[in-house]
């Protein structure tokens, strides 16, 4: 749940309201800041900003690529369970929570006290359709026995070059698993930071390359306000084009399936062809996870 420290910037600069901060701790893992400004509340880790909130309504101010989350449901119409592995702010779980009463949401997030700062100060609420397991994402699967109808990554740690993916969060092992945890249909949704050509363009090559390895599609969503970019990787093996995928989110909207206000908006964001450097793009695997170095590549 993260966005690249530029962007936030840019909103900062263009916020005309004093900011105020509202909380303020270091844990093991992250110097955290919750920030009120306009009325936007923001949760800040590190150098980055990781989610957003309106004050008025907690369902809006959120950053655009979460909505790129609900996209699994055109390739997956009958999604009832759902993992995150990283809470954040807890965008995406208020909102799955609020578009689809009958889902089950489990979270796995490593740091306590993002889970208390979610409850405190970003309207979490816990309950038997909401549950978060404080564990390592990785950890928390190996030793669950349940499956999932969708598997939503979105998870950051601090580096010498900003803001990295856990390396063992993006390995060719790491999606084996994830996929072994999937119902028939299952879906995974994946959060990187950087663009398709240009900032960090290797590290999202990279990843698509490495789900290749276990899914037979992948499926890209840029998102046009940051740099983040959601990979969608099915198990179905055969392809969708951008025609037929129209058609399946007219009936999802149509049905009252899915009632996520842009979800038809944010289709068009849709990208089916591999990345434009994906030759010079590594599987990553438990043995050679570059993620740092891919992230700090000269021109990218």
């Amino acid at each position: 749940m993260r966005v690249i420290a530029v962007i936030a910037g840019l909103f900062l600069a263009a916020a005309t309201a004093p900011a105020a901060q509202v909380f303020e701790t270091t844990s093991a893992y992250h110097h955290i800041r919750v920030v009120d400004q306009a009325g936007v509340r923001t949760l800040c880790f590190d150098d980055a900003w990781e989610s957003r909130m309106s004050l008025q309504n907690p369902l809006q101010g959120h950053f655009e690529y979460t909505e790129y989350f609900h996209m699994p449901w055109l390739w997956n119409t009958n999604i009832s369970s759902v993992l995150m592995i990283g809470l954040g702010g807890a965008s995406t779980q208020r909102s799955f929570e609020h578009y689809y009463p009958l889902v089950k949401i489990d979270t796995a997030e490593i740091d306590p006290a993002v889970l208390q700062v979610a409850r405190g100060y970003f309207t979490l609420r816990e309950s038997a359709r909401q549950k978060v397991h404080i564990e390592d994402g990785r950890i928390f699967l190996r030793r669950s026995q349940d499956r999932y109808d969708l598997i939503i990554v979105d998870a950051y740690v601090r580096s010498r070059y900003g803001s990295a993916i856990p390396q063992h969060l993006a390995t060719k092992e790491f999606f084996a698993m994830t996929s072994n945890h999937l119902t028939t249909n299952g879906v995974v949704a994946y959060n990187v930071i950087g663009s398709l050509a240009a900032w960090h363009a290797d590290i999202v090559g990279a990843i698509y390359n490495t789900l290749k390895t276990i899914f037979p599609q992948v499926y890209m969503f840029p998102a046009a306000s940051s740099q983040n970019v959601v990979l969608v990787a099915t198990k179905a093996p055969g392809t969708n084009d951008l025609y037929g995928l129209r058609q399946r989110a007219a009936v999802l909207v149509r049905s009252g399936r899915v009632t996520l206000p842009n979800f038809q908006i944010r289709l068009e964001q849709v990208r089916a062809a591999a990345p434009p450097n994906i030759v010079r793009c590594p599987v990553l695997t438990d043995d050679f996870a570059p993620v740092e170095g891919l992230a700090a590549a000269p021109g990218q």
